[in-house]
């Protein structure tokens, strides 16, 4: 594993007097599934908004592919896709219209229809005929990771890219991100489901109250946390969860 994609320097971000990151360090490589994780509210998606070029940090620097955004902005783009843990709303437009809609932005060579065929079988994506306002959310999902996978970007930044997919998709959606990455791309890839980041990623990262707090492979992160549990135990340990405060609130209920 070589090529560092993602380089994140003491990046701060503030929403007023709050601080949603404070000095993240980061380093994604190319090949590398990294996985990123921390209670809502901690960082994680604000984090993703400033590699993806959708916020601007007050602080810090961020090279993506060796370049920064303020130079190489529109190239950064092009070479990176985005699926956000909400789909945006669409008015009056077919999926189907829309996947060509991204093609034609992003210039993709005529087999990119090949890839999304397969992608669509892959992920039961068979409701491209229809509106895209009539999406359940799950179907949104799909679409969207459908326009990212389908250009075959550098990076993918998959924010909860599992929440409302059906078994069967998630499993073939986790398969084909190990292929995309054994394939040279990275993937920067949040999730609350730990069971998910504990078999797909090659390294971690907590992130809590806006600052990285352990970092590593799952052993690393047991030694961080000094225990020998599964992620959830050493995640809750890291992020300062107390257990026992857990299970005195449901046994009160």
């Amino acid at each position: 594993m070589s090529g560092e994609v993602i380089s994140a320097k003491d990046v701060v971000k503030k929403f007023g007097d709050k601080i949603a990151v404070n000095k993240v360090n980061l380093s994604v490589f190319r090949g590398e599934i990294f996985g990123f994780l921390g209670p809502n509210g901690a960082g994680k998606t604000t984090t993703i908004r400033l590699l993806a070029g959708a916020l601007e940090p007050d602080d810090g620097d961020i090279r993506i592919l060796g370049k920064d955004y303020k130079n190489d902005a529109i190239d950064i783009k092009r070479r990176i896709g985005v699926v956000p843990d909400e789909p945006p709303r669409f008015k009056n437009i077919k999926g189907k219209e829309f996947l060509k809609f991204i093609a034609s932005v992003y210039k993709c060579e005529k087999d990119v229809y090949d890839r999304l065929d397969e992608l669509c079988e892959l992920l039961n994506i068979d409701f491209l005929n229809d509106y895209i306002d009539n999406y359940s959310h799950g179907m949104k999902q799909k679409l969207m990771v459908a326009s990212v996978v389908m250009r075959k970007p550098d990076i993918m930044f998959l924010d909860e890219p599992t929440t409302g997919l059906d078994p069967y998709s998630a499993r073939g959606l986790k398969l084909l991100l190990r292929r995309i990455a054994d394939d040279g791309s990275a993937i920067f890839l949040t999730t609350h489901i730990l069971e998910i980041a504990e078999k797909m990623c090659d390294k971690l990262t907590v992130i809590a109250n806006g600052e990285i707090v352990a970092e590593g492979t799952v052993e690393q992160l047991r030694q961080k946390a000094g225990m020998k549990g599964d992620l959830e135990e050493i995640f809750l340990q890291l992020t300062g969860a107390d257990e026992t405060e857990i299970r005195k609130l449901v046994n009160e209920l």
